[in-house]
């Protein structure tokens, strides 16, 4: 079996929000967000949004790797909603 480069992980991650078409907020992380939206919309492999599509950016930050992008969404999954959207607005 073929290792994995784990390069990836050293390298920078976008955390980002995105509003489904019910006006839910989903956070998550990825190496590019707008590539991700892209296959959030396209693509069936997201259970949360795949009943919610369109999807669409509203925010986005980066960070230094992969595991500071997962505590800062960790970080962002526990705002309140109000709280998420003053986040955005003041992006």
């Amino acid at each position: 079996m073929a290792t994995r480069d784990r390069t990836i992980y050293n390298e920078p991650w976008f955390v980002y929000i995105a509003r489904c078409r019910d006006k839910t907020l989903y956070t998550g992380i990825a190496k590019d967000a707008k590539k991700r939206i892209t296959e959030h919309n396209t693509s069936i492999s997201c259970r949360y949004t795949r009943g919610r599509k369109p999807v669409e950016l509203l925010y986005e930050e980066k960070r230094l790797n992969y595991n500071k992008a997962r505590k800062r969404e960790a970080e962002i999954k526990r705002l309140s909603r109000k709280e998420k959207l003053e986040l955005i607005d003041n992006k």
